[in-house]
């Protein structure tokens, strides 16, 4: 999903955008292979679905999901997230089935702004807690 305003905004050429989309397509392969391990996806049909992030703030990697999960069918969507914006939490409240969040700070200014630690995850602890379920 591509968000033309944040395009417009940071004044991003239509070849940027193609590297980007082309560096980000490989990195998606990567870590789907390197995460699943070569197990098959899990079938959501007629499932209910919970999409848990580190939080919302533009919404727009949650937004993909969502469209991605649409496709496989599932009865129920909900998103679960520690913080976001009122904004894109009423904005998602309109397209799934339900969403919990724990805090709404105002103002809203980043996601990493409400953790006392925000690292990112390595692969390998990514693949340790996907082999514990």
């Amino acid at each position: 999903m591509i968000n033309d305003d944040v395009i417009r905004g940071l004044q991003i050429s239509p070849r940027q955008l193609r590297e980007i989309i082309d560096r980000e397509a490989t990195e998606l392969i990567r870590r789907e292979a390197a995460y699943r391990g070569g197990r098959a996806p899990v079938d959501v049909t007629g499932k209910t679905v919970i999409l848990v992030d580190d939080g919302l703030a533009t919404g727009s990697s949650l937004m993909a999901a969502v469209a991605a999960l649409r496709e496989s069918d599932p009865a129920e969507i909900v998103i679960a997230v520690p913080t976001a914006p009122e904004s894109t939490y009423r904005q998602f409240a309109g397209l799934v089935d339900e969403v919990v969040c724990a805090s709404m700070p105002t103002p809203f200014v980043a996601v990493g702004e409400s953790f006392r630690d925000f690292r990112q995850v390595a692969d390998d602890e990514v693949r340790e807690l996907l082999a514990d379920r």
